[in-house]
């Protein structure tokens, strides 16, 4: 055998093996693609996922959903075969990794990050429907999460109302810490709170952490309502991007008849407190993802116009979302006359979209 012909019997191997090791080493990159949507007038596990106590409801038929995105995880193995089938693909996308996710962050950061805003976003949609109907919404501090394995895991609960600590009264978030690094080391320190409205004094001694001494919680704004009203969703999804449809179905809960007239509403976006709607990640998957489930009209926040125009809504109508006071507006409008002129997204919006 010539030293040509051992060469090429040695190299195809070693090329073939470069080629699968190119097709499943994991790449820089991050997919998106539509995930599952859910009716927030409806029930989770057998409870109604809007819940009120000492007001009246109403439950009519029509739904309302909320969309969401499969997003690969930080640090996960995205291979160039997952990259390709993303980016050839009109309902999924790929973004390049560092414009997702921290260098540092894992999945762990992710998942609690998730879930703080997925609380803050419904204490924000809560205060934004009471709003709209006229009631009482006031700033508090709350409990946004409690680490489990940490001092204050069984003792204080998320949704917490902070009144005190260790005697000092709470009045923003950032009193709460400088209570616990105040508070003498080894000794127990009362967390005055309000829980299903009454006070509770819970004793947690704190424990250091990497030097500091912590409890396990994560405190932030939150509000105080004239009456309870809980969003019961699924623990596993998480972030900021149903509040506009928490706002709605809490409106719709509260008000007599069916808000969309018993058809399918679905749509995303943030809640301010003012009502107005922001960006989100993965419109486009979302926009999917309402398709697939029989959607008539998709809510578009405006900073995500110009991608949901890129999507294959098929005849769902995409209708530009500003704020939640002219929504409610839009779709009694829509249910009056299918045909109404609604606001319209147009690729002349500028912004970009959050993370899911």
């Amino acid at each position: 055998m010539s030293q040509r012909t051992l060469a090429g019997v040695i190299a195809v191997p070693l090329l073939l093996a470069l080629w699968v090791a190119a097709l499943w080493l994991p790449l820089p990159y991050v997919t998106y693609e539509p995930g599952l949507t859910v009716d927030v007038l409806g029930e989770e596990r057998d409870q109604e996922i809007i819940q009120v106590a000492g007001e009246k409801t109403y439950r009519d038929d029509g739904e309302l959903r909320m969309t969401t995105v499969y997003v690969s995880q930080p640090r996960a193995r995205v291979s160039l075969v997952e990259v390709m089938q993303a980016w050839l693909s009109d309902e999924k996308a790929v973004y390049p990794y560092d414009s997702v996710y921290a260098p540092d962050e894992t999945a762990e950061d992710a998942d609690l990050e998730s879930a703080v805003q997925m609380v803050s976003s419904q204490d924000e949609a809560v205060a934004v429907a009471l709003r709209e109907l006229g009631y009482d919404a006031d700033p508090v501090t709350k409990i946004q999460n409690v680490s489990r394995g940490l001092p204050a895991d069984g003792g204080l609960k998320v949704g917490d109302i902070l009144l005190a600590v260790g005697g000092s009264p709470i009045e923003e978030p950032a009193d709460v810490a400088e209570a616990v690094r105040s508070a003498p080391a080894g000794e127990p320190l009362a967390f005055d709170v309000e829980r299903d409205g009454e006070e509770v004094t819970v004793r947690i001694t704190p424990k250091r952490v990497e030097g500091t001494p912590r409890v396990g919680i994560v405190p932030g704004p939150g509000y105080s309502f004239p009456f309870a009203v809980n969003v019961n969703i699924d623990p596993d999804i998480g972030g900021p991007s149903a509040g506009l449809m928490f706002s709605l179905a809490i409106y719709d809960t509260l008000t007599p008849g069916s808000l969309t007239g018993d058809a399918t509403v679905a749509g995303t976006g943030t809640i301010a407190a003012d009502g107005s709607i922001g960006p989100i990640g993965g419109i486009q998957q979302k926009i999917v993802g309402a398709r697939d489930a029989g959607a008539e009209l998709f809510l578009v926040p405006p900073d995500n116009c110009p991608d949901a125009l890129g999507a294959p809504n098929d005849d769902m109508r995409l209708v530009k979302a500003e704020t939640m006071h002219d929504v409610v507006g839009a779709i009694e409008a829509w249910v009056e006359d299918p045909d109404v002129a609604l606001p319209a997204c147009s690729a002349s919006a500028t912004g970009t979209g959050e993370r899911p």
